[in-house]
């Protein structure tokens, strides 16, 4: 399953985010993504294998979490977020997908899909669209059977920390609109088939 999972989703080599966590009980972790007043919880235990300004990856034994940070698109919210759904659970090669009907608390509208994946593994993918940002919020998430419920725990535990002071440092960050950065993921993905492939270099993590 770790194999696969490598394969759908490859590591990133970007900028460095400082991300704070601590846990919060026995079985929990709680991260927060200052730059944007974000929080969220996982379960313990959990290896951080990569973070960047919009982009972050924790793996256990059994699942593999990324949250990936867009700007809104323009248009039909709901009908272009769907459509990418779908466009991107084909592109992992996921079926028996159906819609997911997650709601998270404090934002303008959960949307996911969920499916199982050619090695037998579950995905969920679901695109979290925040209130007052011009934010959304995405969480792939692949995991062994049995496990959704503490999935969908883990996405609905997002929250936008609206009692904390605006970090001024989020006017320098620029996140790119989600269809503007799968074109762009395809175009890499070209030229990687075209070049060799180089060693992924590992990225330095901080914690406080």
């Amino acid at each position: 399953m770790m194999n696969r999972i490598k394969r759908i989703m490859p590591l990133a080599t970007t900028l460095v985010l400082l991300l704070l966590f601590t846990g919060v009980d026995a079985a929990a972790t709680v991260y927060n993504w200052s730059r944007y007043d974000l929080s969220f919880e996982t379960p313990e235990g959990g290896f951080v294998t990569f973070n960047s300004p919009t982009r972050f990856e924790v793996q256990w034994e059994d699942m593999v979490m990324v949250v990936q940070l867009y700007s809104k698109s323009e248009g039909n919210e709901k009908k272009l977020l769907k459509e990418n759904l779908q466009r991107k659970a084909l592109g992992y090669s996921m079926y028996d997908l159906n819609e997911g009907k997650i709601k998270v608390k404090g934002f303008k509208k959960t949307y996911s899909i969920y499916g199982t994946m050619p090695d037998g593994s579950r995905a969920i993918i679901a695109d979290i669209v925040s209130k007052g940002q011009d934010l959304i919020i995405e969480v792939t998430v692949n995991y062994l059977y049995g496990n959704r419920e503490q999935v969908e725990d883990m996405i609905k535990s997002f929250a936008e920390n609206k009692s904390l002071q605006p970090n001024h440092e989020r006017k320098h960050q620029k996140v790119q609109p989600k269809q503007k950065a799968e074109q762009q993921e395809r175009q890499d993905k070209k030229k990687q088939e075209r070049e060799p492939a180089k060693p992924v270099r590992d990225e330095d993590l901080h914690e406080i």
